[in-house]
C-alpha cells in the first residue's frame, strides 16, 4: 500500500449504543479514516501509521463533533448528508469510484457493474470492488450501498452483518 505522508493526524472515537465504537482520523485537510465497530483500536492506529506515516498523533474530540453528531443521527435512522472536508488518499481510479459512491441516494443500492459503467470503465466491476474495499471512510462514502450483480450482499470491511444492518436501517427510514 502506498504511503501518503501527513504531518499531524487528529483522532477520536465515539461509542454508539447497539452499534459499537467508531474511530475517526483526520488531517488538517479533512477526514481521512473512519473505522467501523468491531475494528480494534490497535488496528486503527496501525492503519494510520501505514497509510499516513504521521509525525504526530493528537486526540482532539472537538475536531470530530460534527462527524459524530451526523453519525449518531444516521445510526438513529435519519437521512444524513455527511458534509465536511475529506482528505482521501488513493489512486485516480479509487477517487473516481469513491466520488461515484457518494452519488448513490440514501436507501438505494447499486451493483459493482453499475458503478463501473458510471465512471466510464464498464469492464472494471472487480476493480470497483477493490476500490470499495479500500474506502477509508465507510458510511461517509457509502460503499455499503454497493451490492452484487444478482442483488446479494457481498464484501464489506465491517462484515456482511453490519452491511445488512446499515441497509435495513436506510430502508426503514
Amino acid at each position: 500500500m502506498q504511503t501518503f505522508h501527513r504531518k499531524t493526524i487528529y483522532y477520536d472515537s465515539r461509542e454508539y449504543p447497539r452499534w459499537g465504537r467508531f474511530y475517526g482520523a483526520a488531517s488538517e485537510k479533512g477526514l481521512c479514516l473512519l473505522a467501523l465497530p468491531g475494528e480494534r483500536a490497535e488496528s486503527f492506529f496501525e492503519k494510520i501509521i501505514t497509510r499516513f506515516s504521521p509525525d504526530l498523533f493528537i486526540q482532539h474530540s472537538g475536531y470530530f463533533e460534527a462527524l459524530f453528531y451526523r453519525l449518531e443521527s444516521y445510526l438513529q435512522g435519519r437521512e444524513v448528508r455527511f458534509q465536511g472536508k475529506l482528505d482521501l488518499a488513493g489512486t485516480p481510479f479509487q477517487l473516481k469510484v469513491w466520488e461515484a459512491l457518494q452519488a448513490i441516494p440514501y436507501g438505494e443500492t447499486r451493483g459493482y457493474g453499475e458503478i463501473a459503467r458510471a465512471i466510464g470503465s464498464p469492464r472494471a466491476a472487480r476493480a470497483v470492488g477493490q476500490a470499495n474495499h479500500n474506502n477509508p471512510v465507510p458510511i461517509v462514502i457509502p460503499c455499503h450501498r454497493v451490492i452484487g450483480s444478482q442483488g446479494g450482499l457481498v464484501g464489506f470491511g465491517g462484515g456482511l452483518a453490519l452491511k445488512e444492518k446499515l441497509l435495513n436501517l436506510e430502508r426503514k427510514s
